[in-house]
């Protein structure tokens, strides 16, 4: 253990068996760990990082992405939030549902004690007595400890979350859940979903015990085959290979049979895609010519295109790099970058 998992306390499970570790929350370098959230990229449903992103944050090679200020400013309002849904959904349950509720513990972390790389935050934690409807289950809990996690939801991520009451959460999110469940040892994750701020939302994560088999192996094989090892994981997007591959070695290869087909193939596929854009400018322009000088086009008395004036503001760089050289140049990178091609009548 180093110095930042000092005040460790060891906990059982409910049935008395040996549980994760609870640490006391602390700012942790999370290159040292897997977590939650990692746990989804791991098995290539993260939205945010692919195995191999997550590979170069965990060796150093690519830093964390820091959030911009409006990020920033999301995930501080999230945060302050948790208070707020926690209470909520606490309350929803007693109140609405005719359980007992008690809360256990807040930001708890749990480490796998095989496996200590593997860790997580559970943001809250409670113990339930009462029936509540899973699906179309009633769940009878007993005096149990279950995970709990508060999602404050907005804008666009509302249509990824399913039917309330239901196992209809994110896939990432599943993951994540999923992975605290394996930690520690429990049956269920509450899921807290605030969508507005007259109501809380809940949803459920119910354990899995083949899901976990199947990937505590490969969180264990990504952290020791290919972070302690220093060996990437197998791309699964371009951009992937782009990143593994940034330089070229100047040399040739031989295609087989199957490559120089794809080559045909995307060769075609670029073409249509070629003349599809001759198509929507050609559209493009005739419907503009109509519009103008209007902001709306209806057709019986429904509005089917709208081209409406915007504002942008954005950096006039020729302008900068007249007028104050210096402060251009000291702000300009270069960067290297490869380009697949396809030459001209290099057909099979």
């Amino acid at each position: 253990m180093n110095a930042a998992d000092s005040n460790i306390t060891h906990l059982l499970r409910d049935d008395g068996s040996p549980s994760g570790v609870f640490i006391e929350r602390v700012e942790l370098d999370r290159s040292k760990f897997l977590g939650g959230s990692d746990s989804a990229a791991v098995m290539g449903l993260s939205p945010w990082a692919t195995p191999v992103e997550l590979w170069q944050q965990k060796t150093g090679r690519k830093p964390r992405v820091e959030p911009d200020a409006a990020a920033k400013a999301r995930y501080a309002r999230g945060h302050a939030l948790e208070p707020f849904i926690r209470d909520m959904v606490i309350a929803k349950l007693r109140d609405e549902m005719g359980c007992e509720v008690e809360l256990i513990a807040c930001n708890a972390r749990y480490r796998d004690p095989e496996h200590p790389f593997l860790s997580c935050e559970i943001d809250f934690e409670l113990r339930i007595t009462g029936t509540v409807l899973i699906g179309d289950d009633l769940v009878h809990f007993q005096d149990e400890h279950i995970n709990a996690d508060a999602k404050s939801v907005s804008g666009f991520a509302r249509k990824k979350w399913g039917e309330v009451d239901t196992e209809d959460v994110p896939i990432e999110y599943a993951a994540q859940f999923m992975f605290g469940l394996m930690l520690t040892g429990r049956r269920y994750c509450l899921v807290a979903a605030l969508r507005s701020f007259d109501d809380v939302d809940i949803f459920w994560t119910v354990r899995d015990d083949e899901t976990i088999a199947a990937m505590r192996p490969k969180l264990v094989s990504f952290w020791v085959d290919h972070v302690l090892a220093d060996v990437p994981p197998d791309p699964m997007v371009f951009d992937d290979i782009k990143a593994l591959f940034p330089l070229d070695n100047g040399q040739a290869v031989e295609a087989n049979e199957r490559i120089a087909g794809m080559v045909e193939r995307l060769r075609g596929v670029k073409s249509q895609l070629k003349s599809l854009e001759s198509t929507e400018e050609s559209l493009t322009f005739e419907i503009g010519l109509f519009i103008s000088p209007n902001a709306v086009l209806t057709y019986q008395g429904q509005v089917i295109a709208t081209w409406k004036a915007q504002s942008s503001r954005g950096i006039d760089e020729k302008a900068l790099k007249a007028e104050r050289p210096e402060v251009a140049a000291e702000f300009t990178k270069t960067s290297t970058f490869r380009v697949l091609r396809l030459p001209k009548g290099s057909t099979r």
